[in-house]
């Protein structure tokens, strides 16, 4: 990464629990993508990679579910340096990073930001896993195939993301709002499930075994109860232990190659409830993603 750092494209202040001070020996590095021009709401998600990375130490480093810590089992980057309000730039800049990462071989656990930038990431994934499924945990569709005039917002990201991957291979859980036109899209194109996400996961899971799966995390999946900080508050979402189950079902029983929560934002989030759940999922999916752990089941 020291190529990215002279060329003032990362920027490190702070860091997500104890990072392994080796990129090179980190099977799995942490990103920050502080991109929120795209919020059509409330704007602010570009802070979540500082105060996720602040709260991680209000959390313990040890996880029951995989009964492993995980501190020093990953590398944290820091936050891609993006030009404020130029979306092609910042799309271009998280390609050039991304893509380095993919192609040496690293999982890369990305914080948002707002939800367009799984977009560049899925199409660097792309390039290595030609099969690659979406997982994306959401409140919204997001199959616009524009907002506000605009192709690439966070409202149209699962589109762009549906016109780069295999038709069918987009699988959406907690789905509870959107226009009919993009009921009607997911219909024949994606895999959408509505209001649930651990019931319907389990069902399907068995589908999805031997895949290579990219999961996405909108935090407006959860009940506003339990993630108010977010910029579309969506009445009628899971809850945060629903979220830990259905995440922790999936690293037991797919191969994740890549993830990313988005969404958070903190300056309305006065409780840190959003931050402090993000923050925790962070630490599940990096011990999850580890060479040799396996969850040993939901929360019981």
């Amino acid at each position: 990464m020291k190529k990215f750092v002279e060329r003032d494209l990362i920027s490190k202040t702070s860091s997500f629990f104890e990072s392994s001070a080796s990129f090179e020996k980190s099977g799995i590095v942490l990103l920050g993508i502080p991109m929120d021009y795209t919020a059509s709401n409330i704007p602010g998600s570009r802070f979540a990679p500082k105060r996720i990375r602040e709260l991680s130490y209000t959390l313990e480093t040890y996880s029951p579910v995989f009964d492993a810590g995980v501190n020093k089992k990953f590398f944290d980057a820091g936050d891609i340096v993006l030009p404020w309000g130029n979306i092609q730039k910042s799309i271009g800049y998280i390609d050039e990073i991304s893509s380095y990462l993919v192609e040496k071989g690293k999982k890369i656990v990305s914080i948002g930001g707002d939800h367009l930038i799984t977009y560049p990431l899925v199409r660097q994934y792309l390039k290595k896993y030609k099969d690659l499924v979406v997982v994306d945990l959401d409140a919204h569709t997001d199959l616009r195939d524009e907002w506000s005039n605009e192709k690439n917002s966070h409202a149209t990201v699962m589109r762009r993301v549906c016109d780069v991957i295999e038709k069918g291979s987009l699988y959406q859980f907690g789905i509870r709002s959107g226009s009919k036109e993009e009921f009607d899209f997911a219909r024949k194109i994606t895999h959408i499930y509505k209001y649930d996400v651990y019931e319907p996961l389990k069902k399907i899971i068995g589908s999805l075994k031997g895949k290579n799966i990219y999961l996405t995390i909108d935090i407006d999946v959860l009940d506003p109860a339990f993630a108010p900080g977010t910029g579309y508050l969506e009445a009628g979402g899971i809850s945060s232990r629903e979220l830990f189950d259905s995440v922790s079902l999936m690293l037991k029983e797919l191969n994740v190659v890549g993830a990313d929560i988005v969404e958070v934002c903190p300056p309305t989030d006065n409780s840190d409830r959003t931050s402090a759940i993000a923050s925790k999922l962070i630490r599940e999916i990096i011990i999850g993603l580890s060479d040799g752990n396996r969850a040993a089941g939901p929360f019981k």
